[in-house]
């Protein structure tokens, strides 16, 4: 029976996989043929928006971005196979308890290696993708010792902050008992919740220079606008978002009196005022619906099963052997967990990009009633399609796995009655 078990599992695993790369490589084919179709000349819908030039040039960018993403989904996958089913993990774990004699922090140690090795596995191709594809469009403005200098950091704090929360993970299997994953859950919990409050003061600066917005009347419109909405924020600054990219963004961090406004300085070089007002005013509009609660209560109790999915899978002899282990120690599941939970949610995107595009439309109204008028928010989604070459005609299908915003057509749509 145990036989059986494990390698009905170790099949089921080994479909998992193969499905969702056969079906992120009938997806990227799908959108390629898609994009062609319409790649001629520039849709009639945006013919007003995007000149032939720079419409021949997000198509050119969205199909050298498809070929990327078939690369590296065949890649992860055959990695993901290789580390699953070549026995170097439950070799790995022997040479990790022999070590450390099954301590929890030994088995912290290994759990952690194993991350950093599947993530040192794709420094290739994140070089490539950075340093070729980012640099062929004009986006990337990093330099090679500023990307290894953003790896060394990550890499620090991993072990820093990673480290000693699986630690304390492990040792509340001991000592907490059949109870450990709900006591672990409020442990992570907490964690993520100590993160979101201290990131951005300790952590966001270790890799960006922030700096107040200066005075004028770019401030004062933002603060005007804030004071309107009563969305209090502590101040406004500016993210040196170029040194690494072209590419850019605005959103805000932090919690209560820490809550702080941050603008690209891409953003800046490229919108209006009243552009950048309405962008803002998109922002806001996810605090004032609420949406980052309803994400964090999402993301809890998502987490919450996953624990209990973890712990329910700790019990069965099965599940070990199907990779090699001997069944006991909880590292192992907890590992294997992480490693194939993805292969289950990658089917639910979406559902979760459908639930997330909502919060966009939501936030884009209330960013339009905020000013009065449309019309600015659709000229900033427009440019920002533009600079940042947005793949304006996705296929459905591939726009419902992979996008959490709606399209700039179907954004401006939903606006249209505002403007």
């Amino acid at each position: 029976m145990l036989v059986d078990g494990a390698a009905i599992t170790a099949w089921a695993v080994v479909l998992l996989v193969m499905a969702r790369w056969v079906a992120q490589l009938a997806l990227e084919r799908l959108n390629q043929r898609h994009v062609r179709a319409h790649a001629e000349a520039v849709p009639e819908a945006f013919r007003d928006t995007v000149d032939a030039g720079t419409y021949r040039k997000s198509v050119a960018y969205t199909l050298a971005g498809s070929r990327f993403h078939l690369v590296e989904a065949t890649w992860q996958a055959a990695v993901l196979l290789g580390v699953l089913f070549s026995g170097l993990l439950p070799w790995g774990y022997a040479k990790a308890a022999a070590w450390s004699g099954s301590s929890e922090w030994g088995m912290a140690a290994f759990i952690l290696a194993v991350g950093l090795l599947l993530a040192t596995v794709n420094l290739p191709l994140d070089w490539h993708h950075q340093f070729r594809l980012e640099e062929r469009f004009g986006f990337n403005t990093t330099t090679p010792k500023l990307w290894w200098l953003d790896r060394l950091k990550g890499l620090l704090l991993s072990v820093g902050l990673g480290l000693p929360l699986l630690w304390l993970v492990l040792k509340l299997v001991g000592w907490t008992g059949r109870w450990w994953w709900l006591w672990a859950w409020a442990a992570v919990l907490a964690f993520q919740l100590l993160m979101a409050v201290l990131a951005p003061v300790l952590i966001l600066p270790l890799f960006n220079k922030f700096t107040p917005l200066p005075e004028g009347p770019l401030r004062q419109r933002l603060l005007q606008l804030a004071e309107r909405t009563r969305f209090r924020a502590r101040s406004i600054q500016v993210m040196d978002g170029s040194k690494r990219s072209r590419h850019s963004n605005a959103f805000f961090t932090g919690f209560g009196r820490f809550r702080k406004i941050v603008l690209f300085d891409t953003l800046l070089q490229q919108l209006a005022e009243p552009e950048l007002e309405a962008v803002l005013a998109h922002e806001i509009g996810h605090y004032k619906k609420k949406h980052i609660p309803k994400m964090l209560g999402f993301s809890a109790v998502a987490s919450l099963a996953a624990f209990f999915a973890i712990a329910t899978l700790a019990q069965q002899e099965w599940f070990y052997r199907a990779f090699g282990f001997e069944p006991g120690h909880i590292a192992p599941a907890l590992l294997l967990f992480g490693l194939t939970a993805g292969l289950v949610t990658f089917w639910f995107s979406p559902v979760a990009h459908y639930w997330s595009r909502r919060h966009e439309y939501q936030a884009d109204a209330f960013a339009a009633a905020t000013m009065g008028e449309a019309a600015a928010l659709i000229r900033a989604l427009r440019k920002l399609s533009e600079k940042n070459l947005s793949n304006l005609t996705p296929h459905p299908l591939y726009s419902g796995f992979y996008y959490s915003h709606p399209t700039l057509l179907e954004r401006e749509q939903a606006l249209q009655p505002a403007s």
